[in-house]
């Protein structure tokens, strides 16, 4: 995999004790995403928060709870594509609010359903994973550059799917989707990676297809930063370092991801009594059984 551009803000601006609404409050150049308080309201229904909570370079995150929890709402903010109705937040270095959100954009990689939803299905993969340096969707008449290609190419081998270049997306299978799409959100060296539910609607095979692959990127040192929304344990790659846990639009947990995979969290995140467990560096989740006695006869 090639070198990844690597976010790396002036060392002289430090955070100052200011509240979370202050319009002077300064950016903590040690963190890729922070937010503070941080609620997002639509129609008097709060989606998400209020939330706390900050990435720094080099972590992987997997953001995880039932559905309605606001876990793709918070993915939004921190793709620039929603402002929160109310707290702080900075992404790369950048307050919401005060930046061109195209310009942010750009230095983010963003795979979601709703992307997918977009592509026509004559477009050939090459050209569709390309066109992200280009900040478009479909090619027309554009010219690509020979370095552009090649660089194409190599994000389809990083995802094991260098074998489909000349496909069109409309003959790929949903598992060959995922791994075109996250090739498209690296293609612009982006300083921060988010995935939307990147394994929802894969079958087995195509689901530890997608985790071995997000695995394997982790593991590189010169992969951006990740964020990785899931409902599933099993989803989550090996390499993950954190978690958040939500549950109705607010948090359960947070921290080290081994602290925060405990059966209590998960209990208390999706209402239920859950048993996790962890086999060969990947966890796993049922509901508890029930404890009854049961009585020879």
């Amino acid at each position: 995999m090639s070198e990844m551009t690597r976010y790396r803000a002036p060392a002289d601006r430090s955070r100052g004790a200011m509240r979370h609404d202050d319009p002077v409050a300064e950016i903590d150049p040690d963190l890729l995403l922070d937010f503070r308080d941080v609620l997002l309201r639509r129609n008097r229904k709060v989606l998400v928060g209020p939330v706390t909570w900050s990435v720094e370079l080099d972590e992987r995150w997997v953001v995880l709870g039932p559905n309605g929890a606001g876990k793709t709402s918070l993915l939004r903010i921190a793709a620039a594509m929603e402002h929160p109705t109310s707290g702080y937040a900075a992404i790369l270095g950048e307050r919401l609010g005060r930046v061109d959100v195209a310009e942010l954009k750009a230095r983010i990689g963003l795979s979601s359903a709703a992307l997918a939803q977009r592509i026509p299905d004559n477009e050939v993969v090459r050209d569709l994973v390309v066109s992200a340096g280009y900040a478009v969707l479909g090619r027309w008449r554009e010219e690509y550059e020979e370095i552009d290609t090649a660089r194409a190419v190599d994000m389809l081998e990083t995802l094991g799917a260098e074998h489909l270049s000349d496909r069109t997306y409309g003959t790929l299978s949903e598992g060959e989707r995922k791994r075109v799409l996250i090739a498209r959100a690296l293609m612009t060296d982006p300083e921060l990676l988010l995935l939307d539910e990147p394994a929802a609607g894969l079958d087995l095979g195509g689901r530890e297809e997608l985790v071995a692959r997000l695995g394997e990127l982790a593991a590189d040192p010169d992969a951006p930063a990740m964020v990785l929304v899931t409902h599933h344990v099993e989803e989550i790659p090996p390499g993950f370092s954190h978690a958040l846990l939500l549950s109705e639009g607010g948090i359960v947990a947070q921290g080290l991801l081994a602290d925060v995979m405990t059966s209590e969290n998960l209990s208390r995140a999706f209402g239920q009594s859950i048993v996790v467990e962890m086999i060969d560096g990947r966890y796993f989740a049922r509901r508890a059984r029930a404890r009854a006695a049961h009585r020879a006869q």
